[in-house]
């Protein structure tokens, strides 16, 4: 989700309600391109704003928690330290819908006189900016300076004048009405919700979509369609009553904002209800900066994770890459050794009819009774036909062992390639540095990772994921090898119900029973989880085995994870489950 105009319009009114008349007690700068701002309230008590001009981040939230800053404060914070400390918020305001806030400060300087200036956080993706004007707009400092030389657009550098840069000829959609907005969408060909986001600023792509839905009109349909009268007169007059409901909850502060969450990790935010999304998948904050601060908790925990892994992807990637060239040769050398008992016939039929066979004969043919048919035997014309019968046996006898050390190895191998694309998935699955734990120590005990200095195996704190269904059943979900394993045969009772991907890496997924019969729901929510929480997740359609516990075995010696089981149901299904509740371990 882009931090989009209409995010900022609802940060600012949040701001309003909790800062205005708010004195700056504190200004530190903990990173290079962010600062935090402990303000006293009116009503006495106390907020920390953090400003980020990330290129990567860029965020403006109230916030509960604080951070370190360095020993030296930078210049920057200094000069806000100076002039700002002890200033009192006036206003906080956005003009129109642009990504832009501006912290209005009323402050006393050395004189004694009453100054205003002007805290500008530009939220720009990579062009983000916190600036320092004053009253006259012209540029005290940045947190970035930018000159001549970078941007051809304008010059970010004190002593500059401050002004919006007019990039792109976008409108401001919170004054658009209808017959600006039927000339806006009329003109052109290209998708209608692109058509929004492209001529008014402010919107994204996001709630382009958005509008269009709650016209009920295909965001996807081009704008060609308005020529045609009367469906498209019709549908533009839909589109812009959506377009103007949805301006009118701005410029009334109506926000509501909502993480939609998609499979359980959260896929888009926004400050007004987003009803394209099923009502089940969304889930609604008090405050844009509590959501603000959960989305991107999250979401950076999933990178962090994905970060602290490469290192096990890497090993693991390579030892399977090597694993399945491997795999292939020995097939191909497998495939070679089909002609063993061609060789064997051959040798058989030399003894049985090698009498007919003329001295110095380059081929003979025999009836070759296994299938009723006359075959050409290839000779050797130097070697009598027993010499040739025992060639033709020892090839046999050759390719036979072959095949029987083959086999052998190519079961190993293949053990070893499922073993290693489970340790794929568990990667996959993992959310926390505990479950990486996990997983390192599996493949230290596989011999693919040295153990550091002969120490024990740690104890794990990793726990299964636990869901709930709607009828009240308790389903367990493994997220690595040595999970699945501690599931089906220490957690899991004989009655209880078991189920996994048919023939496609994944994890083990326990239904407690408790002794009571399950509901077909319930097989459905966990044989979800299976698909969910396995190399097919993503997929419609998803083959999956269930059955007793009890049925499910496992072999001596065999890898972790690795199980067999003879009665079985099967059913096909998919692996969306945004409906079921997860559990805190």
């Amino acid at each position: 989700m882009a931090f989009d105009g209409i995010t900022i319009a609802s940060i600012v009114k949040e701001l309003k309600d909790a800062l205005s008349a708010g004195r700056i007690y504190k200004i530190a700068q903990p990173e290079n391109d962010e600062l935090l701002l402990t303000i006293k309230t009116a009503d006495g008590g106390q907020r920390r704003l953090l400003l980020s001009a990330s290129a990567s981040l860029p965020l403006v939230y109230l916030t509960g928690s604080n951070k370190p800053s360095p020993m030296t404060a930078p210049g920057f914070c200094m000069l806000l330290r100076k002039h700002l400390q002890n200033g009192r918020i006036t206003d906080i305001t956005q003009p129109g819908l642009e990504r832009i806030i501006h912290l209005h400060v009323e402050h006393l300087n050395e004189m004694g006189d009453l100054c205003h200036k002007r805290l500008i956080v530009e939220i720009m993706g990579k062009h983000s900016n916190i600036i320092f004007v004053n009253d006259d707009d012209m540029i005290i400092d940045s947190i970035k300076h930018i000159s001549g030389m970078v941007s051809s657009v304008r010059e970010v550098l004190p002593g500059r004048p401050y002004f919006i840069p007019k990039t792109q000829d976008k409108e401001n959609p919170l004054t658009a009405d209808l017959n600006s907005f039927q000339k806006a969408l009329s003109s052109g060909s290209m998708p209608v919700y692109k058509a929004l986001y492209s001529h008014y600023t402010g919107i994204s792509p996001v709630m382009a979509q958005e509008i269009c839905y709650r016209a009920g009109v295909d965001g996807d349909v081009s704008t060609a369609f308005f020529a045609t009268l009367p469906q498209g007169e019709n549908t533009l007059n839909m589109l812009y009553h959506a377009f103007s409901n949805m301006m009118r909850q701005i410029r009334e502060g109506d926000f509501h904002p909502v993480i939609a969450y998609e499979n359980g990790i959260p896929a888009e935010f926004a400050p007004l209800p987003l009803t394209m999304y099923g009502t089940d998948i969304l889930k609604e904050f008090d405050s844009v900066s509590a959501l603000l601060e959960q989305y991107y908790a999250e979401k950076s925990t999933v990178t962090r994770i994905r970060q602290k892994s490469a290192d096990l992807r890497k090993i693991v990637q390579t030892a399977l890459e090597r694993n399945v060239k491997k795999y292939d040769l020995q097939l191909r050398q497998i495939k070679d050794t089909e002609k063993k008992d061609k060789y064997r016939i051959y040798g058989e039929l030399l003894n049985t009819y090698g009498y007919e066979a003329a001295p110095g004969a380059k081929s003979l043919s025999a009836f070759n009774y296994y299938i009723g048919e006359t075959v050409t035997i290839p000779l050797d014309p130097l070697l009598t036909p027993s010499e040739n019968a025992k060639k033709y046996f020892d090839k046999y006898g050759k390719m036979k062992r072959t095949y029987e050390a083959l086999s052998a190895l190519t079961t190993q191998v293949k053990e070893e390639i499922d073993h290693l694309e489970s340790v794929q998935t568990a990667l996959d699955i993992a959310l926390l540095e505990e479950d990486l734990a996990q997983i390192k120590e599996e493949l230290i005990e596989s011999g693919y990772i040295r153990r550091k200095g002969g120490g024990k195996k740690v104890k794990f704190t990793s726990k299964p994921f636990h869901y709930i269904s709607k009828d009240g059943f308790h389903i367990y979900v493994g997220k690595n090898n040595f999970q699945n394993d501690e599931l089906t045969f220490k957690f899991a009772t004989g009655g209880d119900w078991w189920f996994h991907t048919k023939g496609i890496p994944g994890s083990h997924v326990v239904v407690k029973t408790q002794g009571a019969p399950l509901p077909d729901s319930v097989f459905e929510d966990a044989a979800r989880l299976a698909a969910y929480y396995s190399k097919a997740r993503g997929q419609d359609k998803v083959e999956i085995d269930y059955t007793e516990k009890k049925n499910v075995k496992k072999p001596n010696g065999s890898k972790p994870g690795f199980v067999v089981y003879y009665t079985n149901y099967s059913m096909m299904i998919d692996s969306d489950i945004s409906g079921l509740t997860l559990l805190e371990n």
